[in-house]
This record gives structure tokens, C-alpha cells and sequence, in this order.
């Protein structure tokens, strides 16, 4: 690759209570990706005519991205590891969903025992150019990056449900993600290490 077209990291600034140092993808037009994702639904629908086996589809093809797209995002990123789930929704919120989407979300509504969550966010890639017809209106049109959000934090020992429970496609003021913490399991290695 040459030198000039490698992704660069935005110059760091969280410490001093600016936004978090993001590297920079090579990034598709946002248009054709909307289109490209608006494709592979109306296939879907197509495929399957039922609005509940369409949203398990996307969920399950969101988990499946999720499982690989986590080792890009940690070599990319060079984030320490996360000691808790807070800090891993806010990374997710201020780090991840820009570097991959171009957008940023909030991380609200804690639960008291810090296990279940919000991502709320306004801008959204996904549903630029998206209406939806009454018909379709079971359609949980942002399922795949549900998916998404389970199949990466899975990778990092966190078993997690992702549902959406706002969404603007439906009338709603923004787009919510409810995340909650099912488990957090502790690493294990394949191996023993000799002392």
C-alpha cells in the first residue's frame, strides 16, 4: 500500500477532555453503502417473506461481521484492554461506531448495576434514502449492527443481547440499541503456563 493512502490516527486529545483519537479508514461512499445494505434487505424480504426470519437474518449476518471485524478494530484502534462494560459501551460509542460508520453514539439510560444500556444516535448511514412501507413496519431494519454488537463483544469474553427499541425509520425521535451484559466470562487459554 502506498504510504499516502495508509489510514492515519486523528491527533490524540482524550485526556484533555476532547473526542478520543480515532484512526482513519478507507472508507466507501456513503451512498453506494446505503444502497448496497438497502439491497441485501429487499433480498432478504424476498428470500424469506417473513419479517421475523428476515431480522434473525440480519442479526445473524451483524454477529457474524462482528466476530471478524473486532481484531481490525483492536489492531486499528490500540486501545488498552477494557476493565469493565462501561468502558467497553463507551468505546464502542465514541471509537468504533465512527471509525466503521462515521457516526458516534451516546451511552445513556445506565441500569443501577451498570450491566444494561443505551446507544442512542441520530445519524445514520444505514437509513439514508430508507422509507419504509406500512407493510415492512415489523422490520428492524438496523438488526445487523445488533448483530454486530454480539458477535464482537462475544470475541472479548462478553455475552451480550442487542436489541433495537427506537427507531426514526418508524417515527421514533432517534435510533436506540438496548445492550445488556448477559455474562462476562474470564479468558482461558488453551494452554498452562510451566512456571
Amino acid at each position: 500500500m502506498d504510504p499516502a493512502q495508509r489510514p492515519r490516527m486523528a491527533p490524540p486529545g482524550a485526556s484533555q477532555g476532547q473526542k478520543p483519537a480515532v484512526p482513519q479508514l478507507e472508507q466507501i461512499n456513503a451512498e453506494i453503502f446505503t444502497f448496497m445494505y438497502g439491497s441485501i434487505i429487499r433480498q432478504l424480504i424476498t428470500d424469506f417473506e417473513d419479517m421475523e426470519e428476515v431480522n434473525k437474518q440480519l442479526e445473524q449476518m451483524g454477529y457474524n461481521i462482528g466476530i471478524r471485524l473486532i481484531d481490525e478494530f483492536l489492531a486499528k484502534s490500540k486501545i488498552t484492554r477494557c476493565t469493565n462494560f462501561k468502558e467497553t459501551v463507551d468505546v464502542i460509542a465514541k471509537q468504533a461506531f465512527p471509525m466503521f460508520l462515521s457516526m458516534s453514539a451516546n451511552a445513556t439510560n445506565w441500569s443501577q448495576d451498570g450491566k444494561e444500556c443505551s446507544l442512542v444516535f441520530t445519524d445514520n448511514p444505514f437509513t439514508e434514502f430508507v422509507e419504509l412501507p406500512e407493510e415492512y413496519r415489523d422490520l428492524k431494519y438496523l438488526n445487523l449492527v445488533c448483530g454486530v454488537l454480539r458477535g464482537a463483544l462475544e470475541q472479548v469474553s462478553m455475552d451480550i443481547e442487542a436489541k433495537l427499541t427506537s427507531d426514526m425509520l418508524k417515527g421514533d425521535d432517534s435510533y436506540e440499541i438496548r445492550v445488556r451484559l448477559r455474562e462476562h466470562r474470564d479468558e482461558r487459554f488453551p494452554y498452562k503456563e510451566d512456571d
